[in-house]
């Protein structure tokens, strides 16, 4: 009898002995995450702001009414359209270019590849901060290096004004964005592509596939399965990324 009861409690604590080892990790994921979600989400439905700090009360669906319907609509949609767009195309512009550097550098003919890696690392060596500032000069509509460049190679006419004109500025923050992200995007994908077997494709060579079909059905499978959490990731950064519109543009 006592022994059964000894087994039945090395048995009851097996099954928790995993949750105990993971106790810190899960402590803190609701106390960051879970818990300040919960509260967002409560709040949202009151009145609560800096004049209602304390005597804050419940208002039901007033404040969503208000983002879709009120005056709000006109700030809200643009800027939320724009974010998505911005978190969008940062996010697999980053990943097409990193991945079609990656293909090139994970040549066996390019001896140079090393010394290619080493080059293309900068922008993600360089901290976030001064390398935005560089773009912030580089993108000067009347001294800047790009405008520069593309009026002495007869591409345009006049400047571009990256600063003042809606548009481009919009191009100009991306581009900056993707030039910052695309190097951690070429790691991954050369890291992924140096662990698919050589005999896949030296099968598919002996089956007459061209570089399309060993692409599609070889390569990008095998990068898929690091890919998605990589790139939900990268779109949760890039639609949180503040930093690199405001030091470009000095919250114009």
């Amino acid at each position: 009898m006592k022994a059964k009861i000894n087994k039945n409690r090395q048995n009851a604590y097996n099954a928790i002995r995993p949750f105990i080892y993971q106790s810190p990790a899960l402590i803190s994921i609701f106390l960051l995450s879970i818990m300040p979600i919960g509260i967002t989400f409560y709040y949202a439905f009151t009145n609560y702001n800096l004049n209602h700090l304390y005597d804050y009360k419940f208002v039901g669906f007033d404040n969503f009414v208000q983002i879709i319907s009120g005056p709000f609509k006109s700030i809200f949609l643009p800027v939320l359209s724009w974010t998505i767009i911005f978190a969008t195309v940062s996010t697999f512009g980053c990943f097409i270019i990193g991945l079609l550097i990656a293909l090139l550098l994970n040549n066996p003919n390019m001896k140079e590849a090393t010394i290619y890696k080493g080059i293309l690392i900068i922008p993600w060596a360089i901290p976030g901060t001064i390398a935005t500032l560089t773009w912030q000069g580089l993108l000067n509509e009347n001294y800047g290096g790009i405008n520069l460049v593309l009026q002495k190679l007869h591409i345009i006419s006049k400047a571009i004004p990256w600063f003042t004109d809606p548009t481009w500025a919009r191009i100009g923050i991306l581009t900056a964005n993707i030039w910052l992200g695309f190097p951690y995007m070429m790691n991954i994908c050369i890291g992924t592509l140096s662990q698919i077997p050589d005999n896949f494709y030296e099968a598919a060579d002996i089956e007459g596939a061209n570089w399309w079909q060993k692409f599609i059905n070889i390569t990008l499978p095998s990068i898929a399965s690091t890919s998605y959490p990589l790139l939900i990731s990268s779109f949760a950064f890039n639609f949180n990324n503040f930093g690199a519109a405001w030091l470009i543009m000095e919250g114009l």
